[in-house]
């Protein structure tokens, strides 16, 4: 398989890069490079996702998958009373979201290198953002939401960005049968915005 973000250990040559970018009324510094997912800019179905999201003021919150994380820092940044746990499978996607966290001096985050939620699924999440590594194939990505619906509260919510011609409707189809409530929020180019629902119950 040709190499792609969704790799452990990316063999591509080093391109640091600083770029900047207000998202949530959040003004973020991002150190990006190459190996990792959108290293130019914020790609726009990261910023629909992020933008769109309804989020607790305060809990738990995941952003899987999260690279040199724009999504994570945002929320983080946002409120102080959030917890945001940010993973990642690529080491050197990982590496970047550290720094950017300390560059941005942002402290309620914790990074971690992980295949999707399994180094943190201890612990229950009130929401999870993702925009998924939909390159990796279909089964990595039920696999996610699989692992999400075991990872959220009771109440809790998932929040992803999809492409229609990337398997919109097949996402949307394999949420609705883990989840009690799949609702599309948003629609804009060819991105959807998904919302699912745990029930309380």
């Amino acid at each position: 398989m040709t190499e792609h973000y969704y790799t452990q250990n990316p063999e591509v040559g080093h391109q640091l890069a600083l770029i900047e970018v207000t998202l949530r009324g959040q003004a973020l510094r991002l150190y990006t490079d190459r190996g990792v997912f959108s290293k130019k800019k914020v790609d726009f179905g990261t910023r629909l996702l992020v933008e769109t999201a309804e989020l607790p003021k305060e809990g738990r919150i995941a952003d899987v998958g999260c690279g040199y994380d724009p999504i994570g820092l945002a929320v983080a940044k946002e409120s102080d009373r959030r917890q945001v746990f940010m993973v990642d499978i690529n080491c050197r996607a990982v590496k970047l979201a550290r720094k950017n966290a300390r560059l941005n001096h942002i402290d309620n985050v914790t990074v971690k290198e992980s295949d999707l939620l399994q180094a943190v699924k201890q612990y229950p999440f009130d929401a999870i953002l993702s925009n998924p590594p939909i390159r990796a194939g279909k089964a990595t990505v039920f696999r996610l939401f699989e692992e999400s619906y075991e990872a959220l509260k009771p109440g809790g919510v998932l929040w992803i960005v999809v492409q229609k011609k990337q398997g919109a409707p097949s996402a949307v189809k394999k949420l609705e049968s883990l989840f009690e409530q799949v609702d599309e929020v948003e629609k804009k180019k060819g991105y959807r915005i998904i919302k699912a629902i745990k029930s309380s119950v």
